[in-house]
């Protein structure tokens, strides 16, 4: 059986798909012993009790797992959605440069390790905080990782860095079922941002979920091509050229992890700058997917022989003089389906709102422009934690 999933790998982080590793890496953190205490009354004898600490470890909970999901269009029914509070511009290093337009590259030289402009963040936080009431309102419980300082500097043994944000879950976080698989980043401002999100995983897998953390990079110097390339290759799990997007060791760990159940699909188109592939391809419903008509893909065959649907999306209205400091235009394709028949999406977007109607889907209009600028769409400022529906086959 096959699931169909876009499994992004863009550079700026893990993109849910950096998983970097030759072996299957299950680590689960924060293990804490019970200690055993007895205590006695005039009614009873002593009997042992386990003292549960924080960290405590139990059986799962008897209910129905919260974590379950098979596709990207099945009804929503929890979410997590990321934070811009205290976000900061990465330090200008070399996979940051390898992975933004070269216009912007005075303003990482500039700001690099600094917040983003006040305003704007500001501005972003709201927009975000409305875009969670509007999901709320529509019947999906939100989640939101924990609020960081990002500021602070931290050190491995191959380099240094400062944070940058936990805005973007599904960068990091993946959902394939009832596991959760927590993908190591490829920018350096990025290394610890997992630990924004690790009060949630802990509850959910104490509620039952499964919870794999794929093995990390360790982002030395001697590790990076100086000459990359400018053109590279967009997989669901996105090979690069560059080498700091998914390589072909992440892709051989994600095929070996999921299988015999999921099958791993390669795709490729011609994209200079790879961030996000659902801005480039992304996957709307059953047998049907946006296509950007600026990076077609070229096995889009594989699709159309299987009777798929390929929508080529209008061009963005977003104006030239917006901030996109982290991605291109085409954040305008990079939606949220609720289930098979709403989509949320960009409120300035008059033309993809047409594009929608005359596919039979409602459009939920939310305005997160300022939220884009930080480098994403509303598909990657969410994580789906539960959709329902089953695992199906899309191919035969």
């Amino acid at each position: 059986m096959l699931r169909v999933r876009c499994l992004r790998g863009g550079s700026r982080g893990a993109e849910a798909a950096h998983l970097i590793g030759a072996m299957l890496g299950r680590a689960v953190t924060g293990w804490a012993q019970g200690a055993f205490q007895s205590y006695s009354s005039s009614a009873a004898a002593a009997q042992p009790q386990r003292a549960l600490g924080e960290n405590a470890v139990t059986e799962p909970e008897q209910q129905e797992c919260p974590v379950c999901a098979y596709n990207e269009w099945d009804p929503l029914e929890e979410v997590i959605v990321g934070r811009a509070e205290n976000a900061r511009v990465p330090p200008f290093t070399v996979e940051v440069k390898a992975n933004t337009y070269e216009k912007h590259w005075p303003f990482y030289q500039k700001y690099g390790g600094q917040s983003f402009p006040e305003d704007h963040l500001k501005k972003a936080v709201a927009e975000i905080e409305e875009m969670c009431n509007i999901l709320r309102m529509e019947g999906v419980t939100v989640q939101r990782p924990e609020p960081m300082n990002w500021s602070f500097e931290y050190k491995t043994p191959d380099f240094n860095s400062t944070g940058m944000y936990a805005a973007m879950p599904r960068d990091i976080l993946m959902v394939v079922g009832n596991e959760i698989i927590e993908a190591p980043m490829a920018w350096r401002s990025r290394f610890f941002e997992y630990r924004a999100y690790r009060p949630l995983i802990k509850e959910y897998f104490r509620k039952g979920a499964k919870w794999t953390t794929a093995p990390k990079p360790t982002m030395s110097d001697d590790l990076y091509d100086q000459r990359f390339s400018l053109t590279s290759e967009s997989l669901f799990l996105q090979r690069s050229h560059t080498k700091h997007v998914t390589n072909y060791m992440g892709i051989e760990w994600m095929r070996r992890h999921l299988a015999p159940d999921y099958k791993v699909h390669i795709i490729s188109f011609k994209d200079p700058n790879p961030m996000h592939i659902d801005a480039t391809f992304n996957i709307i419903g059953p047998g049907l997917v946006l296509s950007n008509p600026d990076r077609p893909c070229r096995q889009v065959e594989m699709f159309e022989k299987a009777g798929w649907t390929v929508v080529k999306p209008p061009t963005p209205l977003i104006p030239d003089d917006h901030p996109l400091w982290m991605s291109s235009k085409w954040l305008s394709m990079n939606v949220l389906m609720l289930d098979p028949k709403r989509v949320m999406c960009d409120a300035n977007e008059h033309t993809i709102h047409k594009m929608f109607d005359n596919l039979g889907i409602k459009t939920i209009k939310v305005n997160i422009r300022h939220a884009n600028s930080l480098g994403g769409g509303f598909h990657c400022w969410t994580t789906d934690v539960r959709r329902r529906g089953s695992l199906e086959s899309y191919f035969h």
